[in-house]
């Protein structure tokens, strides 16, 4: 068997992390009553968040903004832009999200059939750029704590994927080789490209099946075709 330790990004890959949010932001949208301002719909207040967000983790992960000033900043824009008023955002709405969003539960399709499999076979472990207050939260509310030995996080390593110093930080708390080693992540910058510079085969995971020019290991659009490959 050529890998021993499996290592997999949790946001976009296992988690669903847009489904989970868009409950969460239609939770915001009622319980602030967004509603009375007439000049935008949820649908529209998930799209500018979900556009804002995206851009500020891009942001974060080049090591331009903190955790602290994305998350400051990240529904001041968006309700701006919408029209809100500064002055009328409510205050406590990105601490809410914070706290509604890892209680959700959603993941993608065959992730605990596909872990079930794993789990005998491979030492599985996670590496994520998520925050360290909310990720164990994600496991937990998802009943996925209990497949992965080590949970790697940015802030733990002190960096952030691709950089490969995270990968090595990992292989190093795993007792991990890169020759026995395969990540798994939905990203192609910071999960494949991260680890291909760390010298670690990669899986793709595109259920968009997104066209790339990339060199990649493997490349699956669901994760039931992880069974094929290990």
């Amino acid at each position: 068997m050529k890998y021993r330790h499996l290592f997999f990004d949790l946001d976009h890959t296992l988690w669903d992390f847009e489904k989970n949010a868009n409950e969460t932001l239609h939770t915001l949208y009622e319980r602030h009553n967004l509603a009375r301002y007439g000049t935008f719909s949820v649908d529209e207040f998930v799209n500018v968040y979900s556009d804002i967000n995206h851009a500020l983790w891009r942001l974060y992960q080049s090591n331009k903004i903190t955790q602290s000033q994305l998350r400051e900043v990240r529904f001041t824009r968006t309700l701006t832009r919408l029209g809100v008023p500064e002055t009328e955002i409510p205050a406590t709405i990105s601490a809410e999200f914070t706290d509604i969003l890892p209680q959700k539960s959603a993941v993608f399709p065959y992730t605990h059939e596909v872990l079930d499999y794993l789990k005998p076979k491979y030492r599985l472990h996670l590496i994520t750029n998520g925050f360290n207050d909310i990720q164990g939260i994600k496991l937990a509310s998802s009943n996925l704590t209990r497949y992965f030995e080590e949970i790697i996080t940015s802030e733990q390593s002190g960096c952030l994927k691709p950089d490969p110093r995270m990968f090595r930080h990992a292989l190093e708390r795993t007792g991990a080789t890169a020759a026995e080693s395969l990540m798994i992540g939905d990203n192609l910058e910071c999960d494949v490209l991260g680890a291909y510079n760390a010298g670690i085969d990669q899986v793709y995971f595109n259920p968009a099946k997104r066209r790339h020019f990339n060199q990649i290991t493997h490349e699956i659009s669901c994760l039931s075709e992880l069974k094929g490959i290990l």
